[in-house]
């Protein structure tokens, strides 16, 4: 049985979602680094979240963040050629509508990051969550829509059959 592709207004949709994340996640870093000092920290929920300003010149977790800065560079690569290459199957309707999701979150994430990579050397983070003395490391609006459309990816994975084809 062949596989239906996806409408064109939903192939629509997972790109201005990547546009909605993209423009909020960079209106939100304009502010936090517009208006909060370095290390500045204003507690919001007591105990737990706390809004601040911190840079990330690595990765996830701070990964090469004292690579030299050739690191900015890897990960805009990355970046380009996993949002590409979700853009493109998006473009081609080869997703369901679940993964068109998936990808429109993390296309609109990733070149978020890359912005601030490549304008700054670094990514401006402002979201910590914390409970007593242990610390998550913080974070911004990109890397939350990064991770939900990973976790949308992982839970559209479940949902295939064993012979690869899509469930409508």
């Amino acid at each position: 049985m062949p596989l239906a592709r996806p409408s064109l207004s939903a192939r629509v949709v997972a790109f201005a979602l990547a546009l909605a994340v993209f423009g909020l996640d960079q209106w939100s870093k304009l502010y936090f680094n517009g208006h909060y000092q370095y290390g500045e920290v204003r507690p919001v929920i007591d105990g737990f979240f706390n809004f601040t300003l911190l840079y990330n010149p690595g990765a996830a977790f701070s990964f090469l963040a004292d690579a030299g800065g050739w690191q900015k560079y890897l990960f805009a690569a990355l970046a380009f050629a996993v949002s590409g290459w979700l853009a493109w199957n998006i473009a081609r309707g080869r997703f369901s509508p679940l993964m068109n999701w998936a990808g429109g979150l993390i296309i609109g994430g990733a070149i978020g990051n890359v912005v601030d990579r490549l304008i700054h050397g670094h990514v401006i983070d402002f979201i910590q969550l914390y409970c007593r003395d242990w610390y998550y490391p913080a974070f911004n609006l990109a890397d939350t829509a990064i991770c939900i459309g990973a976790l949308l990816m992982v839970i559209d994975s479940f949902r295939q059959p064993a012979d690869g084809r899509r469930q409508e």
